[in-house]
């Protein structure tokens, strides 16, 4: 059934962003800093474009004890009033972004939204997770059977149950305990009343990174949001480390096993704003670099190079430099799109990609295009684009993709359709091709990824340098609840 309305969020994120992968959040702490809180929410604004179903924010001041507020929507529309954030006082406060990948999917419930809190016999305690736990059903079962009562369809609060039976006695220790009984990956900000944690799982697949701010403290998803908050960048939490902060400052150590890393190479491409830092490597220039190794992989004869806004932008500029084919905004994106009065009749429903991106046609007409997007998913906007862009009068239409087909869902934090929805999947470049109807269809090869993030001999085969399931469909830990559900992995002489 239709939204009430065509521009309603939820359906243009079925009819346009539904064809993009999503992260499932973003997370933002601070300590040590008067009105923690409402740098918190400038950190959650930055981090937006990982998750704008909801937000959350809870705070803890000596009078008041803990205070939460939690919303659905934008932060702008809700964490930027002063009658909400008067109620979220003190020093030390976390937050939280989603996107919904396990839960109610696309139905998020506010009892869903993070960060979760949780009343221990040493004190109460928050936490907000990104990523997802891959063996949260057996979890949950378990937990359930021995008399937990869940409030939330989220696999996040697993970890709160787990904290909740630990033996331990500090809430550090009891998170710990917890986090090892959990598969899969998580990126964890926790508070107590007295301190900020933060965890990173040991393969360290979903990104946090430590920041200084004035005689504070900040955690946070990405880099771009201490940026706003003017915070000092320090260094990226490790793979498997757990920091524990205070006023007094930061102790570390890892709890977990040591192994090998396998970030999600995937943040490279897409998930992370172009202002970040990823590895040490800006994120901008690595999608440059994606897209000068675009060119040299799959040069064609053109007339303009053009983005599909905004996430084709940076490796475009890359194909064009590279290959010395004009650089143009041929597609035109309205940054202003949102809820209208319109009704909803057939036809305005039917608008789908063009509410959010227009042809450039005096630019486009009579013109060979190469337009670069960041990924290809079930093809539905791909198609769209297209037909837009034939529209406009252009010659010819050829796809240049930043990064493989991806053709296995993702397990560990992001919003990816089943398998039989994805294009790759079921066809061949080829069969892509003739399936968009355009003149050429190219992805950049996975050694050509990985050459372009900065490893210079390409893939490791034997042990991959980053997390590449979406592409490979080799998954660093087995999706258990997965399996159980039916998934077949893919076999390993495949």
């Amino acid at each position: 059934m239709p939204p009430a309305h065509p521009f309603d969020h939820s359906y243009l994120r079925d009819a346009d962003d539904g064809d993009k992968l999503k992260e499932e959040c973003g997370v933002f702490g601070v300590i040590g800093v008067a009105d923690a809180s409402n740098f918190v929410a400038l950190g959650l604004h930055a981090l937006q474009h990982r998750g704008q179903e909801a937000g959350g924010i809870v705070s803890y001041d000596p009078e008041a004890n803990f205070q939460s507020a939690r919303r659905f929507g934008y932060v702008r529309d809700n964490f930027t009033s002063e009658g909400v954030m008067k109620h979220l006082p003190g020093e030390l406060a976390i937050g939280h972004v989603r996107y919904s990948t396990t839960g109610s999917k696309g139905q998020t419930a506010i009892r869903d939204v993070q960060p979760f809190f949780g009343e221990f016999a040493m004190g109460g305690a928050a936490i907000a997770h990104n990523g997802n736990i891959t063996n949260a059903n057996s979890l949950r079962r378990e937990l359930i059977e021995r008399g937990s009562i869940f409030q939330s369809s989220s696999d996040s609060e697993c970890i709160i149950h787990l904290m909740a039976r630990s033996l331990q006695r500090t809430i550090p220790e009891r998170m710990e305990d917890a986090l090892r009984r959990v598969e899969g990956a998580f990126s964890v900000v926790a508070m107590t009343r007295t301190k900020l944690i933060g965890v990173r799982d040991p393969l360290g697949v979903r990104p946090l990174v430590l920041g200084k701010v004035g005689d504070g403290w900040a955690l946070s998803s990405e880099t771009c949001a201490l940026d706003i908050i003017g915070s000092e960048f320090v260094r990226e939490i490790e793979p498997g480390e757990m920091v524990v902060i205070t006023p007094k400052g930061v102790e570390s150590h890892f709890p977990f096993r040591r192994q090998a890393s396998r970030f999600c190479i995937f943040e490279h491409v897409y998930f992370s704003r172009p202002d970040s830092i990823l590895g040490g490597r800006s994120v901008y220039e690595t999608r440059e670099s994606i897209g000068r190794e675009l060119a040299k992989e799959s040069p064609v004869e053109a007339d303009l190079v053009c983005p599909v806004p905004d996430s084709g932008t940076p490796a475009a500029i890359g194909y064009s430099l590279e290959s010395g084919i004009p650089y143009a905004m041929g597609i035109i994106r309205n940054q202003y799109m949102g809820r209208t009065f319109i009704e909803p009749t057939e036809q305005i429903r039917n608008m789908g990609v063009r509410l959010k991106l227009n042809v450039n046609r005096a630019l486009i007409k009579g013109k060979r295009v190469i337009l670069v997007d960041d990924s290809v998913v079930r093809g539905t906007t791909s198609r769209k684009i297209k037909e837009m862009i034939l529209d406009a009068g252009a010659k010819e239409v050829h796809f240049r993709i930043a990064s493989p087909p991806t053709a296995w869902p993702c397990f560990y934090g992001v919003d990816t359709p089943q398998r039989e929805k994805l294009l790759a999947a079921t066809m061949s470049e080829d069969e892509m091709r003739d399936h968009l109807a355009v003149d050429s269809l190219k992805f950049i090869s996975l050694d050509g990824l990985y050459r372009a993030v900065g490893e210079a001999e390409g893939r490791k085969k034997d042990c991959p340098q980053y997390c590449d399931a979406c592409f490979s469909g080799e998954y660093p830990v087995t999706p258990a609840d997965q399996m159980e559900q039916g998934f077949q992995m893919k076999p390993a002489a495949e």
